[in-house]
């Protein structure tokens, strides 16, 4: 089925993290305010649309501290497919509920 399917039930791109920039534009789901505010009254193929822009919009990428070393890197982003760049490295074993490492740690992890 195409996504962009009018008659493919569309959920709200709401991701619980609501709160406006400076632009009016939720840091979340990255909606504008008219589009959450009309979210309920939309039809489908109105909130296909909203989807298709959310979907064009560049990857975001955010600040974070490595859960080993505590440096700040930057996740989401600078991977060779456009994703995070941690997708380019091969599968390692996670220990212990680490979150995050930053590049250099995670390259010293053992493979899974």
């Amino acid at each position: 089925m195409n996504e962009a399917d009018s008659s493919f039930p569309h959920p709200s791109p709401c991701v619980a993290l609501c709160q406006l920039d400076e632009d009016g534009v939720c840091i979340g789901c990255r909606r504008t305010v008219r589009e959450i505010s009309s979210w309920s009254r939309l039809d489908e193929a109105q909130k296909a649309a909203v989807w298709q822009r959310l979907r064009a919009l560049p990857r975001r990428t955010r600040l974070i501290t490595c859960s080993n070393c505590s440096t700040r890197f930057p996740c989401g982003s600078g991977g060779e497919a456009g994703g995070c760049w941690c997708a380019d490295l091969p599968p390692v074993a996670v220990t212990n509920a680490q979150d995050c490492l930053c590049p250099a740690c995670l390259r010293q992890q053992p493979l899974a």
